[in-house]
């Protein structure tokens, strides 16, 4: 029993100097508490007064200690206040210097179409072109269009008042005239322009011309973008006649038709060459050394041609 009372007091005694070692390497490692100063305070460096150290602290206690051999991760400097107050502006001057005058008159001619055709049997010419000037709500219209083949032009200009009524959608009111493949025709014409839903752009116009002669237009295309420079664009384009017109070699309901795919590529965004393929409908008359036959023929061309802006 006196061994075991020996043997317990033993182990207190080896427990007791293992604390008392574990203090001391804890104090040797840390300062005591009693030598740290407040949480708060600063620690002035050597050469410096303790106050200017603790305005030191309280200018940069949100910033984040970084390596010093790391000076990208310093954090960023705001620059200089300006030198000299900007003086105070006019509407006008600010419209001006920022570019945003609504009222501003433009000017844009666009080639959408110029462009030389191969079918089975002959080779054509064709052009598509537009211009415009005005404002972002009303703008004067200029369009143009037609085909030249075997030594015979069918063409066709239009001019018409532009007013944008809704977003992205225009009504168009104006006139129209045709002349080649046959004696002149004038039309007044009514119409909107505009981009449908998935990006279609459209154009619809009806005409009313003399006699009673009425017709119809719809065109409808679409791009499709194969890269940056890259573009595919279907065209669809059909007419519509309300009755018959043998000297100009139209018949009624559906005149023609036409559906197009090119393929383009912008060496700039202005300037275009493109190659593509047509099919075209024609529903008419053909004048005979004995008056005038029906036709109803199509044919289908390989184009190539240029599209242009400015």
């Amino acid at each position: 029993m006196r061994g075991a009372n020996h043997v317990l007091a033993a182990a207190l005694l080896v427990a007791v100097a293992a604390h008392a070692q574990a203090q001391a390497d804890t104090a040797h490692a840390h300062p005591a508490a009693a030598a740290k100063p407040a949480k708060n305070a600063a620690i002035a460096p050597a050469g410096k007064p303790a106050a200017e150290a603790a305005d030191a602290h309280a200018h940069h206690h949100d910033h984040v200690a970084v390596p010093a051999d790391n000076p990208a991760t310093v954090d960023h400097v705001p620059p200089e206040p300006p030198q000299h107050v900007m003086a105070p502006m006019s509407d006008a001057e600010m419209t001006h210097a920022m570019a945003m005058d609504d009222t501003a008159k433009l000017f844009m001619f666009k080639l959408d179409t110029f462009e030389r055709a191969k079918s089975s049997d002959a080779y054509s010419s064709a052009w598509n072109a537009r211009a415009w000037y005005g404002g972002d709500f009303d703008k004067l219209l200029l369009r143009s269009e037609g085909e030249r083949e075997q030594g015979k032009t069918d063409a066709r200009v239009e001019a018409a008042w532009n007013h944008a009524f809704a977003s992205f959608w225009d009504w168009q009111l104006g006139v129209r005239h045709d002349f080649g493949g046959g004696p002149s025709r004038d039309w007044a014409a009514f119409g909107v322009q505009g981009l449908a839903p998935y990006w279609f752009d459209i154009e619809a116009t009806a005409y009313l011309g003399e006699g009673g002669r009425t017709a119809f237009g719809l065109r409808a295309e679409y791009e499709l973008l194969l890269s940056q420079c890259l573009i595919l664009q279907p065209e669809l384009e059909l007419n519509f006649y309300g009755r018959n017109d043998r000297a100009r070699g139209v018949a009624s309901g559906l005149g023609d038709a036409e559906l197009g795919l090119r393929l383009r590529y912008e060496i700039r965004r202005e300037f275009a060459p493109y190659v593509g393929v047509v099919r075209k409908v024609r529903r008419g008359f053909d004048e005979r050394p004995f008056g005038f036959e029906r036709v109803d023929r199509g044919e289908t061309q390989i184009v190539a041609g240029l599209r242009m802006w400015f």
